[in-house]
């Protein structure tokens, strides 16, 4: 078993602390994407569980081992960066090998190695080439293949897709989703690209500011979220929020110019809360006025209608099909209750 466990971790730098007690366990041949804003603490778990950071209280396992003081070459983990780190002098075959030729393997060994990496990579015909000579996508697969060759439990991919334009971002979500599926090995992948963590992670581990917010799959996050944070990061574009207050066993929402009896526990009266929209879940009624098309962002078979509340809040919506909402146009706004999210305005858990 090769899975990794985090019990009650904590990092402090001096007196600042940037982990607060996380506990996680992630199974054996799981993926498992850590995702948040910058500055949520991600990297820093990643690199705890590296070795690369100490551990200032708690233990980390992987595994059956205890690895909390154990340096990084003793973990059995393989990192991959955002930046590439290639060796510019040496071909392709040569980074890939350098750290089992650093550890005495014999050629034969690596030779063998690395052609089994270059296979599962698709790297066979840029074997000789120096990286001077490989576009940036291709760079980023050497530094995989350079990971794979060293056999690890753990992967651990910290970014590595932040420097790569749009295309071969999506390209390079396919090799390694392909690349997880081929070796089945325990994948740990940071992101603040929530479309990566939807598309690659079989968990997904919501952070902001140290702590946890929610531990799930990708549907399930996006589908149940637990508080507002959860709910507005996961899912592109956001989902909408808009504020009201629970009167006569209704919520009260200006900025939708209506009242909504959700099929939730209401709160007391008078209690703030904030009324969640997912902008698929929304449509337009041209026939209504209470709402300002400000702009329409056509994307093809998707277009994005923002529109502006008569209480000044914007709220986005999805057309799907030919027609398209013209920029200036006044619409009401229609939804399923059932699809639509209710938070606390004060402590932003869900109410439910």
């Amino acid at each position: 078993m090769t899975g990794v466990v985090l019990n009650n971790v904590v990092k402090r730098f001096g007196d600042v602390q940037v982990i607060h007690g996380v506990d996680l366990e992630i199974e054996d041949g799981e993926f498992c994407v850590f995702v948040g804003p910058s500055g949520c603490g991600k990297s820093t778990l990643l690199r705890m569980v590296a070795g690369l950071e100490e551990t200032t209280e708690g233990k980390v396992h992987i595994g059956e081992r205890d690895v909390t003081d154990m340096d990084p070459s003793e973990r059995g983990v393989a990192m991959v960066f955002q930046t590439y780190a290639l060796y510019p002098h040496m071909t392709v075959a040569q980074n890939m090998g350098f750290g089992l030729k650093m550890t005495g393997h014999p050629k034969e060994v690596i030779a063998e190695k690395v052609g089994e990496a270059s296979r599962i990579l698709k790297l066979d015909p840029y074997l000789d080439r120096t990286p001077k000579a490989l576009s940036g996508g291709q760079r980023q697969r050497v530094a995989i293949g350079r990971a794979i060759v060293r056999g690890p439990d753990v992967f651990l991919f910290d970014e590595p897709l932040s420097n790569l334009d749009a295309e071969l971002r999506v390209e390079m979500r396919v090799e390694i989703a392909r690349l997880h599926k081929e070796i089945g090995a325990t994948m740990i992948y940071v992101t603040h690209d929530q479309t990566e963590a939807m598309t690659l992670a079989k968990k997904i581990v919501v952070l902001r500011d140290g702590r946890i917010e929610q531990v799930g799959k990708p549907m399930d996050l996006y589908r149940d979220p637990d508080n507002k944070f959860v709910g507005g990061f996961i899912g592109s574009p956001a989902m909408n929020f808009v504020d009201g207050v629970s009167a006569g066993g209704k919520v009260s929402v200006p900025g939708l110019a209506q009242e909504l009896e959700l099929p939730v526990n209401m709160p007391e009266e008078g209690r703030k809360v904030s009324v969640g929209l997912r902008p698929e879940h929304l449509e337009m009624d041209p026939n209504g006025d209470s709402h300002k098309v400000e702009l329409t962002e056509a994307l093809g078979g998707v277009s994005f209608a923002y529109l502006l509340a008569p209480t000044g809040e914007r709220i986005i919506v999805e057309e799907r099909g030919d027609f398209r909402t013209e920029a200036g146009a006044t619409v009401g706004l229609t939804f399923p209750l059932d699809k639509a999210y209710l938070f606390d305005a004060e402590t932003e858990l869900r109410i439910r």
